[in-house]
């Protein structure tokens, strides 16, 4: 009996081992069906954006309403996934998402001619004789890798900015959002050509094969510590980068500051998408002489957009943490700031099945709390109060530069200081995140919290190589080329007298 059971229990390992092993093998020929696929769609790319780099404005306004005609049929699809993958409401996908996209496409239809134009440029003393001019061209094949948290907008905004400036995407979703990311590979295949723009599903080894691909530019939104891998796989082919990080936005408010206004500000920016967007509130510095005051308003902020503590966990409107790994972390984070002291004073509670946080705030912070070294991506918000501006400052600039900065005040002398003080990738005085909105004004980080800017005309630049051609007119630099005979020495020391 024993050997009998003995023998069973060998067949069985044995059946395991043999299924692993076919797993296995599958797997590998799938992973190696992939990188083929990637190899022939990069290698097609690469001859069809030598054709492109004579396109017209108006071939690539072409291409690129047949991609709006697509998304506007998608709506619906659009808003289901959004909700399968972390309870997105609409109106968010439609302001966070649609909004963009559409603001985009509209901005470029109306710039996109006058961004192409040659830009004529005036000779200077030294180049007298010559005709100059600036060319927009477009760098060629790009990679475009989008994170989870605006799938829709991070993905086909960079993506339209790179067919106006005539180039080739291939595009990298995130693995996180399934349902996303399986409809933006569905509109991409109905509105392009696989040689113009492709998307490739897959996991950080499918982006890791990518980026080691000789890429004429990549464009990445997501972490520092991923952004430094990329970077550096970039530099191995000298791609050029677009780095669109994230990083701990603070936010001032001192005690001229229309506390309520600051309130409702900061209450949207930090809990829309459950606290899940880049340029967030991370932390909040407030006067002492208003703290309590600024309490109570963001108490009133938060059931007004949210409704009752015991209401907000079935409030659809009310978004949800992607994942259960995010959860956890910022479950965390929120643990660890409280055995360090901190104070819940509005929210803290948290449902492990649902992946919610309530709109949670924090007081009495620990410095050295995890919550204060590290971006917090969620709907948990820590206050500080201050009476020094000058320390606050310091303090700021003692951390890595954020990617965004906000101030609330009236004292105009005080957001001079704040601004001229401090380094960040953009700000807002009075408001958080609307800067995002505003298609006149260059959006991105500085150092740690990004690389290049992106948006209307910026984002077109990204994507474009700024190349300088000169044509010499009168032969005036011939005059000073060799044999240097005493009257070519006159020549040189007269220019040299003349421009000095």
């Amino acid at each position: 009996m024993w050997l009998a059971g003995r023998v069973v229990l060998l067949q069985w390992i044995s059946l395991r081992i043999i299924k692993s092993r076919l797993l296995g093998s599958f797997m590998s020929e799938l992973e190696q069906k992939l990188k083929a696929d990637i190899d022939s769609v990069f290698a097609e790319q690469q001859c069809y954006s030598l054709s492109l780099r004579t396109s017209t404005c108006e071939q690539r306004l072409a291409v690129l309403s047949k991609f709006e005609t697509v998304f506007k049929a998608s709506y619906d699809k659009l808003y289901k996934a959004a909700a399968e993958d972390f309870s997105k409401p609409q109106a968010e996908v439609d302001t966070g998402e649609i909004l963009s996209v559409l603001s985009e496409l509209k901005h470029v239809r109306k710039s996109l001619k006058r961004w192409m134009q040659p830009t004529r440029v005036r000779a200077t003393a030294a180049m007298l004789g010559t005709k100059s001019k600036i060319l927009s061209e477009p760098k060629g094949v790009t990679l475009i890798i989008s994170p989870w948290n605006y799938p829709f907008n991070l993905s086909f905004g960079p993506m339209i900015l790179s067919i106006a400036a005539g180039n080739t995407v291939i595009l990298k979703p995130s693995e996180m959002t399934p349902a996303m990311s399986a409809v933006i590979q569905d509109i991409v295949e109905q509105a392009f050509d696989p040689k113009q723009v492709c998307v490739f599903q897959g996991d950080a080894s499918v982006s890791s094969y990518l980026t080691a691909k000789p890429f004429n530019h990549i464009y990445f939104t997501g972490s520092p510590a991923v952004g430094r891998h990329v970077m550096a796989a970039a530099a191995k082919n000298l791609a050029s980068v677009t780095l669109e990080l994230g990083g701990k936005s603070p936010v001032i408010i001192d005690q001229t500051a229309d506390l309520k206004k600051a309130a409702n500000s900061i209450c949207f920016g930090k809990f829309a998408n459950n606290g899940q967007t880049c340029i967030a509130p991370d932390y909040v510095y407030v006067h002492s002489n208003v703290r309590e005051q600024f309490l109570d308003a963001m108490r009133d902020a938060i059931e007004s957009l949210y409704g009752k503590p015991s209401d907000i966990a079935n409030n659809p409107d009310y978004c949800r943490v992607v994942n259960q790994l995010h959860y956890q972390r910022i479950k965390s984070l929120l643990d660890n700031a409280v055995e360090n002291g901190a104070s819940v004073i509005a929210g803290g509670e948290t449902f492990d099945e649902q992946r919610f946080i309530a709109p949670t705030l924090l007081a009495n912070i620990n410095p050295d709390s995890d919550i204060m070294q590290e971006e917090i991506f969620g709907p948990v918000l820590p206050i500080l109060d201050f009476l020094d501006i000058g320390t606050v400052i310091g303090e700021i600039n003692n951390k890595p530069k954020p990617l965004a900065l906000y101030v609330f005040s009236s004292n105009k002398l005080t957001v001079k200081q704040v601004i001229d003080q401090t380094s960040a990738g953009d700000s807002a005085v009075n408001a958080t995140v609307i800067h995002v909105l505003h298609q006149n004004l260059p959006f991105g980080g500085v150092n740690n919290s990004g690389m290049g800017k992106s948006g209307g005309v910026w984002g077109f630049q990204a994507f474009s190589h700024q190349r300088s051609v000169v044509e010499d007119k009168l032969g005036l630099s011939a005059m000073l080329s060799p044999p240097y005979t005493p009257k070519v020495r006159g020549l040189i020391k007269a220019a040299l007298k003349f421009l000095s």
